[in-house]
């Protein structure tokens, strides 16, 4: 293991130096693609040099046993250096852990109604609300990109982009179905209901990552609907993209500008495509290991949201939280945290049986 840092740490070394060369100062790409790398190494380089001189410490404290005058304290030391050295080993067990590469990408949220017919809408509705206020928490950006309202409030779908540093990192394992149980406002007997939605979180596809052929597009224009007053009559700003290859249709009629209308579609489009790639090769990886880890299946349903209790349970974690009103309202960075190191520890347990 040791070995393998240790060219990693050579690797962070010629990285910082290439950093403060102008060449690639003046080349913005390479300059961003080096910046990423060596923030990516970083916290590993750190605990590995603070690992190598607690074993030092270590060292000295060990010598010091043979005098009597310094026994004492030594074994003190020697007790606290020990603790600290288990905890960096596991550590730095988990930064070797092969990173997502998608870590660091902004991602397309996509939200729609599912059993429950109006409370699932509202419901949809409240999740999109607990995800915008999540994302101010952590200074991100949200935009919609196109959002289906229902007659009585919340949403049929929404999809919006959620853009900032780490984003996919936080937001990946909300993939799933989604239930809430509560009594609807127009339930006259008060029986409680049971709803669902399903949210996507899908990376923000790079013009590197995917290359989509113009041949391979179908385009259509239309007028828009619902709010905007004469210009939605007037004017064919509306667009629907087709990816004939993949048969994935996407359109969009938020903004007045069909320009504008189309940049947003083709992010969408190009993100669902890049999405659909990664969701075959998570399946043959799920296939070869028999298991899989961190896949974010959005077909099994992953969490409960209980009104009448106040209560939220994640199923795949076990993790239940009496505090239902403060998840709604955005703090949700203790569930994120708790399925992030989860599936580490699933990650860790798949390498150590694959060695």
């Amino acid at each position: 293991m040791f070995d393998k840092i240790e060219e990693l740490e050579r690797r962070y070394q010629e990285v910082e130096a290439l950093l403060s060369d102008p060449e690639v100062i003046s080349n913005q790409p390479e300059f961003r693609k080096l910046s990423r790398e060596h923030a990516d190494l970083s916290q590993l380089v750190a605990a590995y040099r603070r690992w190598r001189k607690v074993m030092e410490e270590i060292g000295e404290n060990r010598e010091l046993l043979s005098d009597a005058d310094m026994k004492e304290m030594a074994e003190e030391e020697l007790k606290s250096l020990e603790a600290e050295k288990e905890q960096l080993e596991a550590d730095i067990q988990l930064l070797l852990l092969p990173k997502d590469p998608n870590d660091n990408k902004s991602v397309i949220l996509e939200i729609r109604a599912g059993t429950g017919g109006d409370e699932s809408a509202l419901f949809a509705g409240d999740l999109f609300r607990m995800y915008s206020r999540f994302a101010e928490t952590n200074r991100w950006k949200v935009e919609t990109i196109s959002a289906s309202e229902s007659e009585r409030g919340g949403f049929k779908e929404v999809i919006a982009s959620v853009e900032g540093e780490g984003v996919f990192a936080k937001l990946k394992y909300e993939s799933g179905t989604h239930r809430v149980q509560r009594v609807p406002e127009t339930e006259a007997q008060g029986r409680i209901h049971t709803s669902a939605c399903t949210v996507a979180i899908m990376p923000e596809a790079e013009d590197v990552d995917i290359d989509i052929r113009p041949d391979d597009l179908k385009i259509d224009v239309y007028r828009s609907s619902g709010a905007g007053g004469q210009h939605v009559n007037t004017t064919d700003s509306a667009v629907r993209i087709t990816h004939l290859p993949t048969g994935t249709v996407v359109a969009c009629q938020e903004e007045r500008s069909q320009i504008k209308n189309r940049a947003k579609a083709m992010k969408v489009l190009k993100t669902r495509i890049l999405d659909h790639l990664l969701q075959d090769q998570n399946d043959k990886l799920a296939a070869e290991r028999k298991q899989q880890v961190g896949s974010g299946d959005r077909s099994e349903r992953i969490r409960t949201y209980n009104f009448p209790q106040g209560r939220m349970t994640d199923h795949r974690i076990g993790l239940t939280l009496y505090r239902l009103d403060s998840i709604m309202a955005g703090d949700i960075a203790e569930i994120a945290d708790a399925l992030r190191a989860h599936y580490q520890m699933e990650a860790l347990k798949a390498q150590s049986e694959g060695n």
